[in-house]
């Protein structure tokens, strides 16, 4: 050996393009498989889209179908289950912006958390389920911030604490 190490040769190296290595009829397949095709709606067999919703502990089941607008949370009218207006304005956000007011109904069944997490579980849900009846919505709803699942959750309680962060309190004597 004097030193000189010897590289494998590429057989791409002599200037080859994508046609002489590749099929002619492989590459029409491959030009034609490029741009994507729009997304399906994912609708069942009674006309319903479907998507679950989360925010804190609640976890919210929402069902949406063309319609007269009726809100009904766990077998009750909106205005009986969420009686505070501010909550059912976060349930109708996602049709607002999407311009869908009264078109569409919604039946929905939550459970766990609070009437606050509760609300925001079927917010989330009600914004997936119209993604999956109409996917060209996508993008408003994701400009807007509904289609991200709020991850925060109340921290636990550790050992030696009072809570999760505060300590027992303080004795001089």
């Amino acid at each position: 050996m004097t030193g000189e190490v010897e590289t494998p040769k590429d057989e791409n190296e002599g200037g080859a393009t994508l046609a002489d290595v590749m099929p002619e009829a492989a590459m029409d397949a491959a030009v034609e498989a490029a741009p994507a095709a729009p997304a399906e709606p994912k609708i069942d067999a009674q006309g319903r889209a479907y998507a679950t919703g989360k925010r804190k502990n609640a976890i919210a089941r929402v069902w949406i179908k063309p319609g007269s607008g009726k809100i009904t949370v766990n077998d009750r009218d909106i205005e009986v289950y969420f009686a505070r207006p501010v909550l059912r304005m976060i349930l109708n956000q996602p049709m607002q912006v999407t311009e869908r007011n009264g078109q569409f109904d919604v039946v929905c069944t939550v459970t766990g958390g609070g009437l606050s997490g509760q609300a925001g579980a079927v917010r989330h849900g009600i914004s997936k389920a119209l993604m999956f009846y109409e996917p060209n919505l996508r993008a408003v709803l994701k400009k807007g911030g509904f289609l991200t699942r709020d991850s925060r959750v109340v921290e636990r309680k550790k050992y030696g604490r009072a809570k999760a962060r505060r300590s027992f309190q303080f004795s001089k004597r």
